[in-house]
């Protein structure tokens, strides 16, 4: 084989992947941002004019979707996006648990004044725009940006990259979680900022239980208002 042709083979093994890791990132962003809804129905070709990329790019990624069970192959309907139901709540919720709990601990020891205090203050933003704007896309997005900013950052902060992947995962799931989409958005960002000034409180007095039982109650607050909603609704 000449170095031309070696080159040339390599380069088309290598195309694929980052089309594949593509494919996935703009799949997370479908969820992400509520473009593809739980129990939501779509074919592969479907799925390529969303993603904006190559079939054969999707067609790679799917088993990795479905190994996470983020969608499901069903039999002459095509590809169903993970539906909500109380199983996916208790284990999405329970997985979360878990991790940021002991995540939470790790920021606690090593998160500086500094950086407690700048998101103290993001998060008091978020509560006055509230007060004062009432409901908004603007704020909505805001809120959520800093809620799960928070979140992956302790996470993250663990080093742990196999433990981020899990977490992040995961998270997807919680995202498909959005009962509560039509409500009020000042009844979706009080309730989460204050809660987490609550946690943000606790690791200010550098007392690690008390941090995760902080962080333990605004996880388990969090999954009762969903569950409130779904038997609502």
């Amino acid at each position: 084989m000449s170095t031309e042709t070696g080159a040339t083979a390599k380069k088309n093994r290598v195309v694929p992947v980052s089309q594949r890791l593509r494919a996935y990132e703009s799949f997370r962003e479908q969820i992400m941002n509520a473009r593809l809804l739980p129990g939501e129905f779509v074919s592969q070709r479907e799925l390529t004019e969303r993603l904006g990329l190559p079939l054969g790019a999707v067609r790679e990624m799917i088993p990795r979707l479905e190994a996470a069970r983020l969608i499901v192959t069903v039999p002459k309907r095509g590809l169903q996006v993970a539906p909500v139901d109380l199983k996916l709540v208790r284990n999405a919720f329970q997985i979360r648990s878990m991790i940021e709990s002991e995540a939470v601990r790790h920021f606690t020891r090593i998160v500086s004044d500094a950086d407690l205090h700048a998101l103290r203050q993001v998060h008091e933003d978020i509560l006055r725009r509230a007060e004062k704007e009432g409901d908004g896309e603007a704020l909505d997005a805001d809120a959520r940006a800093v809620d799960w900013g928070m979140h992956d950052r302790m996470v993250d902060a663990m080093g742990n990259e196999i433990l981020s992947e899990i977490y992040r995962v995961n998270s997807l799931h919680v995202r498909l979680i959005r009962i509560d989409a039509d409500r009020v958005v000042r009844l979706r960002v009080l309730p989460a900022m204050q809660e987490h000034l609550n946690i943000i409180a606790a690791i200010h007095t550098r007392d690690e239980d008390a941090a995760a039982r902080a962080m333990t109650v605004h996880i388990e607050t969090s999954k009762q208002r969903v569950l409130e909603a779904m038997l609502k609704g």
